[in-house]
């Protein structure tokens, strides 16, 4: 999709310094959970453009960005003050490493990573297939959606920043599944050494580095 000015319909708190914005879905958009957009916003008078990962479990309607805010940072801070009816610019989606309808989801999440995780393992239920979530974070969010998964049936860890990976990822991966793993590069090191541990052929495993 060519870039458009599409219109923010929510924007909601969903843990500490985080957001998720909710967006007009335009025509003939169509986007998988896991692919990502390009949000672009004038910011002093510049453009700045960032990408964000689509964190709902379909298109329908609105989708949504799930974003961390620094303090510091100099596009999110500005992303937090949005309100419905607001406008943002849009292009997309992006990316390959998205939920293709696989029987089962094992998804490996990082900090941010989980936007994108719990967007594909909610669709994978909604689609009568099966996932498993391992999530770092010294602090969570989406805690709400993850509590839905649980009592859903779906296996849920949910780590500190500094916790070891290993027996988690073991118990999510014991039933195979395609694995898909979300987050910064540090996190992605200790996952695919947990998959690897745990026997877990890492060739096919889908991956997106938020940096």
């Amino acid at each position: 999709m060519d870039e458009r000015s599409l219109t923010v319909t929510a924007v909601r708190e969903v843990g500490p310094d985080a957001i998720a914005i909710d967006v007009e879905t335009p025509d003939e958009f169509s986007a998988q959970p896991g692919q990502f957009v390009k949000l672009t916003l004038e910011v002093d008078g510049e453009d700045e453009s960032r990408f964000y990962t689509i964190s709902s479990p379909d298109v329908d309607g609105v989708f949504e960005m799930t974003v961390g805010i620094d303090p510091d940072g100099e596009v999110a801070p500005h992303l937090a003050e949005l309100e419905a009816g607001d406008t943002v610019r849009i292009a997309g989606p992006f990316g390959s490493d998205y939920y293709e309808g696989e029987s089962r989801a094992v998804l490996l999440a990082g900090g941010p990573g989980i936007g994108p995780a719990i967007g594909i393992a909610e669709r994978a239920l909604a689609d009568g297939n099966e996932a498993a979530v391992v999530y770092q974070d010294d602090a969570p969010i989406h805690e709400d959606r993850l509590d839905v998964l649980r009592e859903s049936g779906v296996l849920v860890h949910v780590l500190d920043g500094d916790a070891d990976l290993t027996d988690a990822v073991a118990e999510a991966s014991a039933d195979g599944g395609q694995v898909f793993v979300y987050g910064f590069a540090d996190f992605l090191d200790d996952a695919m050494a947990a998959l690897e541990a745990a026997g877990v052929e890492t060739e096919d495993a889908k991956v997106e580095n938020f940096g």
